[in-house]
């Protein structure tokens, strides 16, 4: 927490967990984190508008084909670098071509949000309001990430996905079944008399379906929690090199931000490919 006297009154600013709210709109609440969401999906949707136009304003007369430019080359490179380590993880190029989009959209959006949570005025520009405790500063902006309910929403669309795709691919009684085994529970009956041995097997066919619940659960947990983890502690330690001395000491710790942040989102996208390509895989025998 930080405290700053002005005119013999203490204003207060506890880095909290949840973002604070800004505005009311009727019963809606804007929080500081969720107007930093809103300038991220805004900057990603006008640049790649922006790209579109170059590209299709750079189309050849008589091949009516795109002709690549330098920023066009470069997120060619890009895309078929993501192909290939998305490869690695699904082992299919059908699936990955699939799953890509929405992993990649993913990436850019948590990368983005990552990285501007660093630029200048976001935690530091705001308004102060009487509180329970006196005087309380309230940034205007805070990044998107370093707020439990933004990683823990991207936390559970990765996962409800994941369900999705795997119903749309296995069926959805075979993927109910990975979780609930009512076929281990049904084939008791019909196979004791062959082969007695069932009785100890689908039990614990059962119990493992049972496991997999908790599991998926436990994958909402790690994704949100990891990223705000990191993004969160990131924030507080340049707040504190900050308020120790605002020039030069922060610029290391900003520079291991910006790799942080880098890494947070790759790890995340592929976690979600990960959960995404084990979820539309038929279970086998």
């Amino acid at each position: 927490m930080s405290t700053e006297n002005t005119n013999n009154l203490e204003i207060s600013h506890e880095s909290t967990l949840f973002a604070e709210p800004i505005l009311n709109v009727g019963n809606f609440t804007i929080t500081n984190s969720l107007i930093m969401s809103w300038i991220t999906v805004a900057i990603l949707v006008t640049f790649f508008m922006l790209v579109g136009k170059a590209v299709k304003g750079g189309k050849n007369k008589k091949t009516k084909q795109a002709a690549p430019t330098g920023i066009q080359n470069l997120f060619e490179i890009l895309l078929e670098q993501a192909l290939n380590m998305a490869d690695s993880v699904t082992g299919d190029r059908k699936k990955t071509i699939k799953f890509l989009p929405i992993v990649f959209a993913l990436f850019l959006f948590i990368l983005v949000s990552n990285w501007m949570g660093l630029l200048p005025g976001v935690g530091t520009i705001g308004f102060v309001e009487t509180g329970e405790h006196g005087k309380v500063f309230v940034p205007l902006l805070r990044g998107a990430t370093a707020d439990l309910n933004t990683t823990l929403a991207i936390g559970l669309f990765s996962i409800v996905m994941s369900h999705i795709l795997g119903v749309i691919a296995v069926g959805a009684w075979n993927h109910f079944n990975k979780f609930v085994n009512f076929k281990a529970i049904l084939e008791i009956p019909k196979k004791i008399k062959k082969d007695p041995t069932i009785l100890m097997v689908n039990p614990i066919k059962i119990f493992v379906g049972l496991i997999e619940i908790v599991g998926e659960i436990a994958k909402v947990a790690s994704l949100s929690l990891r990223l705000f983890g990191n993004i969160f502690a990131g924030e507080v330690l340049i707040a504190s090199m900050m308020a120790l001395s605002a020039f030069i000491l922060p610029l290391p710790f900003m520079f291991l931000e910006i790799i942080v942040g880098i890494v947070q989102a790759l790890v995340f996208s592929i976690l979600t490919l990960a959960f995404m390509s084990i979820a539309t895989t038929a279970e086998e025998h």
